[in-house]
């Protein structure tokens, strides 16, 4: 089965628009289990912490519980021990452990909004794709 790390941008893009790729490749895992999610625990901190900003919460539908929403989520991923650490990859730091996270759970895609994790394109096997393209393959 095709597996995935996503970025906590697509995460909340998802419980803002969930009309648009975000939305619709975490609906997909959801309802059609077509690909499995690989988390690790400093991730699913981020986007917890990320649902939880004001700003954000403003914007989320109001018919939907953020963190409920991702618990469900959370149950249905695959969680890597998130002990892996990779040498500098990307310009901001933090975003190493999406990469990380996918060589370790075995993921052969990053998907993220993230222009600078997007520059990082490959490394070790593990793709990294926009959700728009990663939508595009999941319905090829």
């Amino acid at each position: 089965m095709l597996r995935a790390v996503l970025d906590a941008n697509v995460y909340v893009s998802a419980a803002i628009h969930p009309g648009g790729p975000p939305g619709q490749i975490v609906e997909r895992f959801l309802r059609e289990a077509s690909f499995g999610i690989v988390l690790s625990p400093a991730i699913a901190e981020e986007v917890l912490q990320a649902l939880k900003y004001p700003k954000v919460r403003k914007l989320i539908r109001s018919a939907v519980d953020p963190e409920l929403w991702f618990e469900d989520i959370l149950m249905l991923a695959d969680l890597a021990a998130g002990g892996l650490v990779l040498p500098r990859l990307c310009v901001d730091p933090d975003d190493d452990k999406y990469v990380a996270a996918a060589v370790e759970g075995g993921a052969a895609f990053v998907v993220t909004g993230d222009g600078q994790l997007l520059a990082v394109a490959e490394h070790e096997g593990v793709r990294i794709l926009t959700p728009r393209a990663f939508l595009d393959l999941l319905q090829v």
